[in-house]
């Protein structure tokens, strides 16, 4: 896709106050459930390394984790626009950057986001020359976690807040056709959504940004053994998975070994 053809659609839809909602899917069969709801867009996040592989951060992340879900993802995503995480230390230079977006690229990504502000503009740029269309990830930086400390709401100092607000303007200028922004502090979220031709699409930054992102396991209530607590639950499918498992287990357990089922199986 054509980064400035899909800047300009998105910054045109921001002026007609266009809503924009977006999931993270993993795998095949979210990416397949997920095509079917009109979203906005489909993210195959680096969260996955917490939700799906077991990491305590997604630092532990490599590319090929990223292509290899992204392939599963994108198998099942027919109509919905799907970007993909650049993860921790694939996109340091303008070639890695190249590298790494144009093997998700490969196996069904139609843009790639990355965490950073000035410090990746380069990298921003060069990407869109190249025709990868960028989304950046600004406030919370899950990647830097381990650099910049636990996760708290960013932008709570004049010194933080200012330099959110001149990330999120170089990243504009350079040619991202949105950003993201993590655990920012709403008044910060809301300021910067009213400053800049490009939406914003919030996850834990208040509702006044132009859309919201969630984790797909936090919104159905996958992971009941850690949730956000920005993350509102709107299912409980850890309960519906435990449940049939319980029932299977009770009717394993409940057959004999001359029960109708077991004989017919003997019959066949």
């Amino acid at each position: 896709m054509n980064p400035l053809f899909i800047r300009n659609t998105w910054v045109k839809q921001k002026q007609e106050r266009h809503r924009w909602a977006a999931l993270t899917a993993t795998d095949y069969p979210t990416g397949r459930l997920l095509d079917s709801m009109g979203l906005d867009f489909i993210l195959v996040g680096d969260s996955l390394g917490m939700v799906a592989l077991g990491y305590p951060d997604t630092t532990e992340v490599t590319l090929e984790m990223m292509v290899h879900h992204t392939a599963a993802v994108a198998r099942g995503v027919r109509h919905t626009f799907l970007v993909a995480d650049l993860p921790k230390g694939s996109y340091e230079t303008e070639e890695s950057a190249l590298r790494s977006a144009t093997a998700l690229q490969a196996v069904g990504a139609q843009a790639v986001k990355l965490e950073g502000g000035c410090d990746y503009c380069s990298v921003i740029h060069a990407l869109s020359s190249h025709g990868i269309p960028v989304l950046a990830h600004l406030g919370l930086l899950p990647q830097r976690v381990k650099e910049e400390g636990p996760y708290r709401q960013r932008g709570k100092t004049p010194e933080e807040a200012q330099h959110i607000s001149a990330d999120t303007i170089a990243v504009q200028e350079v040619g991202v056709f949105g950003t993201v922004l993590e655990m920012v502090i709403p008044s910060l979220a809301m300021k910067l959504t009213q400053q800049l031709r490009i939406p914003t699409i919030g996850i834990g930054s208040g509702k006044n940004c132009d859309g919201q992102i969630l984790v797909l396991s936090d919104l159905a209530g996958f992971s009941p053994w850690f949730r956000p607590k920005f993350a509102p639950s709107y299912g409980n499918v850890a309960g519906e998975i435990q449940g049939a498992a319980k029932r299977f287990i009770k009717e394993v357990r409940e057959k004999t070994d001359d029960s109708p089922s077991h004989q017919s199986s003997d019959s066949r």
